[in-house]
């Protein structure tokens, strides 16, 4: 399966999400990868522990090839690195990625990347694609290439009429280019279970046949403290209560029964 998170407003955890679920797919021994399309490269660094600027290999590698016209172009496989987890693997970000775009936007690649990951998919059973917040050429390979699209929603004004905007954009991309691309959920993120907002914004986007997730992932220092340790949730804390909401998500994704407990905002 190939998921895509994404989100044009920043903020909102796409990276967060994208490596927690991943982290417990292979947790569970799924051969599972995370390929980073932001060239901040959040996802390359908490996974891998160093810096996208410093890899080499990455997926503007992958991608520079299909524009150079050679005839020695690389496996897609030879551009994913191992990360210290077992059954996680990482296509790591490039700050390149920037410079690369407008090339690859005037060659009309944008069909490659998924040219690439139907390939991956003999070899790993779950594919993750993080996302920049921005509505770019990367990102529309990522809708183009994927099966599943989860979007993070941060409870407030300004990100519900953002989402509202996203999903137009989506179901256009669907129209054009990807029948096969579904609108996995909406995932309510930093939820604060004991304010009215969030819970009055959740309940609307639901009465309005949105589709809402029924887990809530919680604010928490937490995860602050997972992206310091470059250490998923499910390996530095398996048993907060914040990893659970992560597996309870993970399990709501897979179609496995989940009773869900009584959310608490101090985790």
């Amino acid at each position: 399966m190939r998921r895509v998170v994404f989100n044009q407003k920043g903020g909102v955890g796409k990276s967060s999400i994208a490596c927690n679920l991943a982290a417990i797919s292979a947790a569970r021994g799924q051969r599972t990868l995370v390929l980073d399309l932001d060239p901040q490269g959040n996802s390359t660094h908490y996974l891998l522990g160093r810096p996208a600027s410093e890899l080499k290999d990455t997926v503007a590698d992958l991608l520079e090839q299909t524009v150079s016209f050679s005839v020695f172009n690389r496996r897609p496989d030879e551009f994913v690195h191992a990360s210290p987890f077992d059954n996680l693997f990482v296509m790591p970000s490039s700050p390149e990625l920037d410079f690369l775009e407008r090339k690859l936007e005037a060659k009309h690649k944008i069909y490659k990347l998924r040219e690439a990951l139907k390939k991956l998919s003999d070899s790993f059973d779950e594919i993750y694609i993080d996302t920049a917040p921005a509505l770019n050429f990367y990102t529309r390979s990522a809708l183009i290439a994927a099966q599943r699209c989860l979007i993070p929603f941060d409870c407030d004004d300004f990100s519900r009429q953002a989402l509202y905007s996203i999903l137009g954009e989506i179901r256009e991309l669907q129209e054009d280019h990807n029948d096969e691309l579904v609108v996995e959920g909406i995932i309510a993120n930093q939820f604060q279970p004991r304010a009215s907002l969030p819970r009055q914004l959740v309940q609307e986007l639901t009465d309005e046949g949105l589709p809402v997730l029924p887990v809530r992932l919680s604010s928490s220092v937490k995860m602050k403290e997972s992206h310091q340790n470059r250490k998923p949730l499910i390996h530095l804390a398996p048993n907060h209560p914040l990893t659970r909401q992560y597996e309870d998500l993970f399990r709501v994704l897979h179609g496995e029964p989940v009773a869900l407990e009584p959310l608490n905002d101090r985790v």
